[in-house]
């Protein structure tokens, strides 16, 4: 008999434990503690409609391979942003396998991040070289997506002369990627953005257009000079975004040196697989003027305390949580992991590696090209980097190319399309050849290697880049290795402790479910591969797809939407296009509580909505009686409400039917908000409640790992009557019959991802599902009966219970001791934990989820830790340099001169327990002011 995956990935997994967690609790059984919680009125009254049992460990790992063997990961020459990449195997194994980077947490907490932030920032200075430009991003989420918030930033960047003209014209030439193309439209029709696709040197500006979208090189694979466009744009008011393909910068002009104000891009080439559409890294870099516009993280070099170099989040104030309904991004979730792998790929191969990939790359294509032009074939252009586009009959080339195991891309019926990269080799070439060589009843000739470059001699990039040290000093493995280890051992992961961050549900991510990402049939598909050859990820998929719609008690899902914002954002499109589709596209009001993670309502501004606040009560629920008058006040044009249910405050509200139907009645429709479902699965669900669409944040719930701040994937969950208006794609066909442009560049988002909640949930069974979430209940409630002597819960649901999460009040603490939850927040990094959320929804409070993987060991750990700390702030009152308010101490301070009123020894061992595997802080509290006033993006060390 197989052991049960439950009883692993449940920390608390024998009775002795839970019975005295229970009688801290003051419940008899878990099921009393559940009524308590959750109102009866939406309980549901039978299981989920999955298998009782699941899987062991070990069947699942057979299954999931009998999936990955169905695809067929033929040769890919399709390019269109998805390309074939020598992931370093260094790297796959000591940082994508490797939990204590993939369990890392967002650096939101810089002094305990210190790894992945340097990590990030070699990113950042990797794009920023290649692409010739100022200041970067620590990664967005993928090109399209990229270039949808390239498009919002330069709206945003208008002058208030074009503002007031109505400059409302963007620019998009004609040879972009279909679905940059798609994505832009998706995102450009709530802003009233009017998109002109055409070409790019037959276009006149009008002074109507704010903005310019270009490829670089070109969808078919030219290599243009846009010098001449762009300073016409300059010359009318508009800015220039290029979407531009990074490995190929290593041969052409950088955007920054011919006139380009943004650059975008997708940064997979370099060092991670194509997993069927992703995750990857996307990237933004653009001018040092234009820093307080750029969306997502940027990632800066300050000082700490002791005036030693640390890196941290810089130019936060830009975060949506802040600004709201005012936002212009409503990014959150980015791909952090695969900027770190992207950034170590590029610390790896260094300005001449990446040179002899581009090489590899551009000469196989120019060697094929001389190949086909000898045989009589007319390509679309004599200048190209690593894509050609030839005129030959697509039907008979696919049939040949097929039987050699290739793909290539087909536009149309007279044309092929293929891109080369840098695995590419002599016998492929020949063998690609021979496949035109056939199509035309020829024998392919010898194929004799080009060595001259196809570029013009105008756009050759002459300008050096990846010239600083950390790109020039890691060639061997042991070197590299050393390398990560150094950067992994700065941080703090669920590989070390307890991670009890509310809202954002740090659990286990079990290594059973991680394991198949490494497996060649999901790593190596292209997105855009015919669905024959992948017959496994469409069966995971549909599955997948069927299981979250179980869960949810919706009809249909989509599992395009690559983050949790995006997430939130497409359902919002989707319920927009409902009402369009009745006649009511007037429909554009939305109602979110005042306690609403600050996504909702920047999303909300994204969909084009206005935004109409609900306020909640003292106990932290809705305020149904405002919600009832405000639905109906705005009932003419009502769209829907979005809601978060148990609430961003923790709680289960009772009267959660009263408001689904008050906007109903009102002719809206009810978003729940998902990042909170961790305490829904298997007893109750966004369905039962009677929502109509519901977002899921795979990252949470069904244990996706953070990576560091992403990858995430924010499937959409729709009733019946949404179902039509699910997210299609002008590539691969997806979605409803009347669905909506895409919102993200693959079909499937990031399809790599989703062997991890398909064997979570499969694995776990309805029964495991549905223990999870009771010992998340149970956990959350015992934390808070522990700690109830010495922390106050803010809120409590009406039976004096909280949810999966509970918030601490730590209001008073600024008054009694002159000390702020930040402060406690760095004392907990000296006892080897990360803090809580800090200061949300509430100021000056701790958001604590302690999830359903944590034993009770763990959290007895943390209640200890905070107990403690407790009493340092009493014993710290009225002293200035006490232990707390200093907090983090690094070792280096500790080894040298002392003169803090507190030891040592009270500084880094304030618990016994400690000293067996105490982790010390790589730098002490951090001058956030310092690296704002002196903005720093790269690593020039």
């Amino acid at each position: 008999m197989f052991d049960k995956f439950s009883e692993r990935h449940i920390g608390v997994s024998n009775e002795k434990d839970l019975k005295a967690m229970l009688d801290v609790i003051g419940v008899k059984s878990v099921d009393e503690l559940i009524s308590q919680v959750i109102p009866q009125s939406i309980r549901l009254r039978k299981p989920l409609a999955l298998p009782a049992e699941g899987m062991s460990e070990y069947e699942f790992a057979a299954h999931i391979r009998e999936l990955a063997d169905r695809n067929q990961p033929y040769r890919s020459f399709i390019g269109m942003g998805y390309y074939p990449s020598a992931v370093p195997a260094v790297v796959t194994r000591n940082v994508f396998e490797n939990p204590a980077w993939y369990t890392s947490y967002t650096p939101y907490q810089a002094e305990i991040s210190q790894g992945r932030l340097e990590a990030l920032l070699n990113f950042q200075t990797a794009v920023i070289s290649l692409t010739g430009m100022e200041i970067g991003n620590c990664s967005l989420l993928d090109e399209g997506t990229a270039a949808a918030e390239a498009m919002a930033m330069m709206f945003s960047l208008r002058s208030r002369d074009a503002v007031r003209e109505g400059r409302n014209q963007l620019f998009v030439d004609r040879n972009i990627f279909p679905q940059t193309l798609d994505v832009l439209l998706t995102r450009s029709e709530p802003f009233g953005i009017e998109l002109i696709v055409d070409d790019y040197d037959e276009y006149e500006f009008t002074g109507r257009e704010f903005g310019a979208i270009v490829q670089y090189p070109a969808a078919d694979g030219r290599v243009r000079d846009y010098s001449d466009f762009t300073a016409a744009a300059h010359a009318k008011g508009a800015l220039v975004t290029v979407a531009a393909d990074l490995l190929s910068l290593a041969l052409l002009k950088a955007p920054g040196e011919w006139g380009a104000d943004i650059s975008v891009g997708s940064a997979q080439r370099l060092g991670t697989p194509m997993g069927f559409g992703g995750p990857a890294a996307g990237y933004m870099t653009t001018r040092e003027a234009f820093k307080r516009n750029m969306p997502g993280r940027i990632i800066g070099v300050s000082v700490d305390r002791l005036g030693n170099k640390a890196l941290r989040m810089a130019l936060q104030m830009r975060e949506q949580h802040i600004k709201r309904e005012r936002a212009t991004s409503n990014i959150c979730t980015a791909s952090a992991l695969m900027a770190s792998m992207t950034g170590f790929y590029c610390v790896y191969n260094g300005p001449e590696g990446l040179r002899r990939a581009a090489e590899t790359a551009h000469l196989a294509a120019a060697t094929v090209a001389r190949a086909l032009e000898a045989m009589d074939y007319r390509l679309a252009s004599k200048e190209f980097f690593d894509t050609l586009e030839v005129e030959a009959e697509a039907a008979v080339v696919q049939s040949l190319a097929l039987e050699q195991g290739i793909n290539f891309y087909y536009p149309s019926e007279g044309r092929v399309r293929m891109s080369f990269d840098e695995v590419t080799t002599a016998a492929e070439i020949e063998t690609v050849v021979s496949i035109f060589a056939a199509a035309k009843g020829k024998k392919a000739k010898a194929v004799k290697a080009v060595t001259e470059s196809c570029v013009p001699t105008a756009l050759r990039r002459q300008s050096p880049y990846l010239q600083e040290p950390v790109f020039n000093a890691y060639r061997s493995e042991s070197a590299l290795m050393r390398y990560i280890k150094k950067l992994e051992l700065r941080d703090i992961s669920l590989a070390n402790s307890m991670i009890s961050l509310g809202s954002c549900t740090m659990k286990l991510n079990a290594a059973a479910l991680m394991q198949p990402l490494s497996l060649a049939g999901f790593q190596n598909m292209h997105p855009f591969a015919p669905a024959d050859q992948a017959k496994g990820y469409m069966d995971l998929i549909a599955g997948l797809e069927q299981d979250l719609a179980t869960i949810t008690g919706f009809a249909a899902c989509s599992l395009q939407p690559n983050s949790g914002a995006a997430g939130e954002y497409t359902g919002l499109m989707v319920i927009r296009a409902y009402h369009q589709s009745r006649g009511q596209g007037y429909r554009n009001v939305v109602l979110i509580p005042a306690s609403a993670h600050g996504t909702n309502p920047a999303s909300a501004a994204m969909a084009g909505m206005k935004i109409v606040t609900v306020t909640c009560d003292e106990r932290g629920n809705i305020d149904v009686a405002d919600l009832e008058a405000k639905a109906k006040e705005h009932s003419s044009e009502l769209c829907g409400l979005m809601v978060t249910y148990p609430s961003t405050h923790g709680v289960f509200e009772s009267r959660i039917r009263e408001i689904v139907d008050a906007v109903h009645d009102a002719g809206g429709q009810v978003y729940m908000d998902g990042a909170n479902m961790n305490a829904q699965v298997g007893l109750t669900n966004p369905g039962y409640i009677g929502a109509d669409v519901c977002h899921l944040n795979l990252h949470k719930t069904f244990a996706m790992p953070h990576g560091g701040g992403g990858p995430g994937v924010g499937p959409i969950c729709v009733a019946e009557h949404l179902r039509a208006f699910l997210p299609s794609h002008p590539v691969v066909a997806t979605g409803g019959d009347e669905g909506i442009t895409a919102v993200a560049s693959a079909p499937w988002g990031s399809a790599l991802l989703f062997p991890i909640t398909y064997g979570y949930i499969k694995m776990l069974g309805a029964e495991g599902l549905r223990r999870a979430t009771e010992m998340a209940i149970v956990n959350a409630n015992y934390m808070s009966a522990a700690l109830a002597a010495e922390y106050r819960t803010y809120y409590s649901g009406e039976t004096g219970r909280v949810g999966h999460e509970m918030i601490l009040d730590l209001t008073s603490f600024k008054k009694d001791y002159n000390i702020d939850c930040g402060d406690i927040a760095h004392r907990l990094m000296d006892y080897g934990f990360h803090a809580p959320t800090l200061s949300f929804p509430v100021h000056e409070t701790l958001m604590v989820e302690p999830t359903e993987s944590e034993p009770k060991e763990e959290m007895d750990r943390f209640i200890e830790a905070l107990i403690s700390i407790k009493r340092e702030c009493e014993a710290a009152a009225g002293q200035a340099d006490n232990v707390v308010a200093n907090a983090p101490h690094t070792a280096r301070e500790l080894a040298g001169a002392w003169e803090h009123p507190y030891s040592r020894d009270e500084a880094a061992f304030p618990l016994a327990w400690i000293g067996e595997a105490k982790f010390f802080p790589y730098v002490s509290k951090i001058d956030n002011g310092y690296g704002d006033r002196n903005l720093c993006c790269r690593n020039c060390e």
